[in-house]
């Protein structure tokens, strides 16, 4: 959820302060790029030395750096995808109600446009006061995210309402209440499918392929970062799906595949028909190991269930794409493909290219849609390509309503 988002952390100058290097180590853990702007109070708590060390980045606290060189408050605002300010010192937080811009910090905040959350922490008595609760309220009105204080021991050594939540609670309220709400497919339920499928010959072999999973997995993870609710139907495979709010349906054969798919297909938006199914299977699969000497050179063979015909039959609403893996008449066999299983556009892509197909980190795809449109892609990495498909489809998307 946070890989490459890009959140700038305020830092004002109360106690709680020397908290937020661990905010920091969170969220670059996250994969989020993060820069920290802080007031001069906030330097009496926590070192700019290691919050610089930590986000990998300059961190200000003036309006001129040490070269007299201008920290320009409003391109630090506009790089912002989010600005949280933890914590929040009720001086500050009357300064940000009120529009004082006296220092960097309360500058940044007036030229941000992206989402503002402030976590406010001061004493008991100053976060009960009418005048804390006016500025709260005031700031609410203008949009901002306001984290509630905790209940627990202050600094005065009363026991009450105002401290700062923990640096884990704020990250997870800044995934939760602002970056999920700004994704472009929450809500959005997809079905994926993906690697090969394997079908039974006896106890030790089986009929499959050299699909490795790693495109469908790519397509699945992007998916979910951009909110989607992920099911993805996995067939044999060594890869790992890192991202653990996919849900993973481990599967061998392509009946297991197809019933998965259509028991999740039914309330699915968007379905990705990624796998590389085996189209045939033994027509009777021995149970004991079949013996050299007892093999007469021949196994009889039928269709395995074409997942995508299937599907395709009983498709309503839902957005369909398919897959053609050829190595030859690539094109012809596409459009044929995408025409007869009413799809509502299909990925095409060479398996006779040593840079494409299976096992390798790069593909390079066309995207053919029933409307006949055709777009060429250039060779990428495949989670680079997962991008293109994940794009086409929520083009398609807006073009719905």
């Amino acid at each position: 959820m946070l890989q490459n988002k890009n959140i700038l952390i305020g830092i004002t100058g109360g106690i709680s302060a020397y908290k937020i290097p661990m905010l920091v180590r969170s969220f670059i853990k996250q994969g989020a790029n993060v820069k920290v702007v802080m007031t001069t109070a906030a330097e009496e708590f926590v070192s700019k030395k290691v919050l610089s060390v930590l986000s990998q980045n300059e961190v200000y606290a003036t309006f001129f750096n040490h070269k007299n060189e201008w920290n320009n408050h409003v391109h630090l605002a506009n790089w912002a995808d989010v600005f949280v300010i933890a914590p929040l010192t009720a001086n500050s937080l009357a300064k940000l109600a009120h529009g004082l811009c006296g220092n960097i910090l309360t500058a940044t905040y007036l030229s941000c446009k992206a989402p503002v959350c402030i976590a406010p922490a001061m004493d008991l008595e100053m976060y009960e006061h009418p005048t804390t609760k006016e500025n709260l309220t005031k700031l609410q009105q203008h949009g901002v995210h306001i984290m509630p204080s905790e209940y627990g021991d202050l600094a005065s050594g009363l026991i009450g309402y105002g401290r700062m939540p923990e640096p884990e609670r704020i990250a997870k309220y800044i995934i939760t209440n602002i970056l999920k709400q700004t994704l472009p497919l929450l809500n959005k339920k997809v079905l994926i499918n993906a690697g090969p499928t394997y079908e039974k010959i006896d106890p030790v072999r089986f009929i499959g392929n050299h699909s490795s999973g790693k495109m469908g997995i790519a397509i699945a993870e992007t998916f979910a970062k951009l909110g989607a609710s992920v099911t993805l139907v996995l067939g044999p495979t060594n890869e790992t799906v890192k991202n653990t709010s996919i849900k993973v349906i481990p599967i061998t054969t392509a009946q297991e595949m197809f019933e998965y798919c259509k028991t999740y297909f039914i309330n699915s938006d968007i379905t990705i028909l990624a796998a590389a199914v085996a189209d045939f299977k033994p027509k009777t699969a021995s149970e004991q190991k079949i013996k050299k000497n007892n093999f007469n050179n021949t196994i009889e063979l039928t269709h395995t269930v074409d997942i995508a015909k299937e599907l395709g039959n009983i498709k309503t609403n839902q957005i369909l794409v398919g897959f053609a893996l050829e190595t030859n008449d690539l094109e012809k066999n596409g459009i044929e493909k995408l025409n007869n299983k009413n799809l509502d556009f299909i990925v095409l892509n060479a398996a006779n290219n040593t840079k494409t197909g299976f096992g390798v980190d790069t593909n390079q795809i066309t995207i053919i849609d029933k409307f006949g449109k055709k777009t060429p892609y250039k060779l990428k990495a495949k989670t680079e390509v997962a991008e293109d498909i994940t794009s086409y489809v929520l083009q398609i998307m807006s073009n719905k309503k």
